[in-house]
């Protein structure tokens, strides 16, 4: 998991969200870092279900 994270902190240090900098990044705690990410990537979980409104009810 160690190696998943400082992944993920070079992809955002190499290409910061906007407002923040390389330097704000390397500077995040893995939970922070984490965060950042499932917020930022938080739509595209939902892609799934693409297409699916609501339920059905039988």
């Amino acid at each position: 998991m160690k190696n998943d994270i400082e992944e993920l902190r070079k992809k955002y240090m190499d290409n910061p969200p906007e407002g923040l900098t390389s330097k704000d990044i390397r500077n995040m705690s893995e939970d922070e870092l984490l965060n950042m990410d499932y917020f930022l990537n938080e739509d595209d979980l939902s892609a799934d279900e693409a297409g699916v409104e609501g339920f059905f009810i039988f």
